[in-house]
């Protein structure tokens, strides 16, 4: 019995948010022949993951986190 209750709860907000509304109804125009003049090309930063690795120093050994390197 409480498995049923206990399912019956955790799904009951999945139910209340399928339910329609009247902002589903909404009507959405698409207006494809317009055109944005502002648009410009970003320069785009290529990065590569160097993960973490142990670095070996005069010391011993260090730990080196993982970080971004520009390509």
């Amino acid at each position: 019995m409480k498995r049923i209750l206990i399912g019956t709860l955790l799904a009951l907000p999945l139910i209340i948010g399928s339910l329609p509304s009247q902002a589903s109804a909404a009507e959405i125009i698409v207006r494809p022949g317009v055109q944005r003049h502002n648009v410009f090309a970003r320069h785009v930063v290529h990065k590569k993951l160097i993960p973490g690795h142990w670095e070996r120093t005069r010391h011993g050994r260090r730990w080196v986190p993982a970080h971004y390197v520009r390509v």
